[in-house]
């Protein structure tokens, strides 16, 4: 397991790169890529900014008026509606030049994956590195898109690797220095570690990743409990036993609406939800589909996302059973939620009939 190669690649600022190749006068301007609501013109957030946009504090999440606030200065800045069948498009086809690449090819989203190409480079980094620009120069040259690859012998190292040296970076870590490229690094380039266990950490003087070798595993349980204290422990360390597993791009159908206004009451968020399974449903039925698994999602107040799933004992293309398990799964995102909901959504995956597809048609 320790000689194992693995490579995570990330594309850079996905949605507004792929705006970019759309219309190349973009690159010299700041672009922010918008998800609108129906609540007025300037209503909804950022999806993706480039890096132009970047440097006036544009970044994914914040609303479009503090966006368009920040960048009153760029007469030349764009605000784009995101164009997610596009984008779907231009991601199947990257992630066919990835896979190409790999021994083992693990799906993670539109614009990142994992490969272990350990047979492929023969356990050898040097041989790796030159894989992993032979990969980027294959994308830029079909697709003329950017990306990130961070090489390593774990998943969790090769992460944080691809988010070292964006936009277009290489960052390769070999077993021999793990520790000294982990000991340059803030706690936050640790992935999962947030602004909460952050400012935990930062009350014992511990702002670096090196801080962290200074506190013992039961130390950490204690704070954080067994799983996070156990994974906290073992990242600073650049530990990582996960195996890069074999997963396709796989089918979904999701809606979402913005709410006409933002709340956290039962009974009008189920009349919306309610609403949107009839649409999945019809979807689906359209078709031909089944699925196993439903989830909801609420946009909050804030901003941030939640999501709940659930998968059932068998596929199926019921009405009752949809609207049945979303609001049972609503009744327990309730159960411990304090913000209130400015966007709702449904979707069902694990579809039947998928049996040699890549396609993704459908996101929130």
């Amino acid at each position: 397991m320790e000689n194992r190669v693995i490579f995570h690649i990330d594309f850079d600022y996905f949605y507004a790169q792929c705006e970019e190749i759309r219309n190349s006068k973009l690159k010299t301007k700041p672009v922010a890529v918008c998800i609108f609501s129906d609540r007025g013109e300037d209503s909804g957030a950022i999806a993706t900014a480039n890096y132009k946009a970047r440097e006036y504090g544009v970044k994914s999440g914040i609303p479009i008026k503090f966006a368009k606030s920040r960048l009153k200065d760029r007469k030349d800045a764009v605000f784009i509606p995101a164009d997610f069948e596009y984008y779907s498009k231009i991601s199947i086809s990257g992630m066919e030049i990835i896979k190409s690449f790999a021994d083992i090819f693990e799906y993670v989203g539109r614009d990142e994956a994992y490969l272990d190409v350990t047979v492929k480079t023969n356990h050898n980094f040097e041989t790796a590195r030159h894989v992993a620009q032979q990969l980027k120069n294959e994308i830029r040259k079909k697709l003329k898109m950017t990306c990130s690859i961070g090489v390593s012998p774990n998943k969790l190292l090769s992460k944080i690797g691809s988010d070292f040296e964006k936009p277009d970076g290489l960052t390769v870590i070999k077993p021999d220095y793990i520790s000294e490229f982990l000991s340059q690094l803030d706690i936050r380039n640790i992935p999962g570690i947030g602004k909460k266990t952050e400012s935990i950490l930062a009350e014992s003087n511990c702002k670096k990743i090196n801080d962290l070798l200074n506190m013992d595993v039961f130390e950490l349980n204690s704070r954080f409990g067994r799983k996070t204290g156990t994974y906290i422990y073992n990242a600073a360390r650049g530990i990582d036993l996960e195996l890069v597993k074999e997963k396709q791009p796989s089918l979904q159908y999701s809606k979402i609406t913005t709410l006409k206004e933002n709340s956290k009451n039962y009974e009008f968020l189920s009349t919306n939800l309610l609403n949107l399974c009839k649409q999945i449903h019809d979807i689906s039925i359209k078709n031909n589909k089944t699925f196993r698994t439903v989830s909801i999602q609420f946009v909050n107040e804030d901003l941030t996302i939640k999501t709940k799933s659930r998968t059932l004992k068998k596929s199926t293309n019921n009405l009752g059973e949809l609207e049945k398990t979303s609001m049972q799964l609503l009744i327990d995102s309730l159960n411990e939620q304090e913000l209130l909901v400015r966007r709702l959504g449904v979707r069902i995956s694990e579809l039947s009939d998928l049996e040699g597809q890549g396609d993704i048609t459908s996101y929130f």
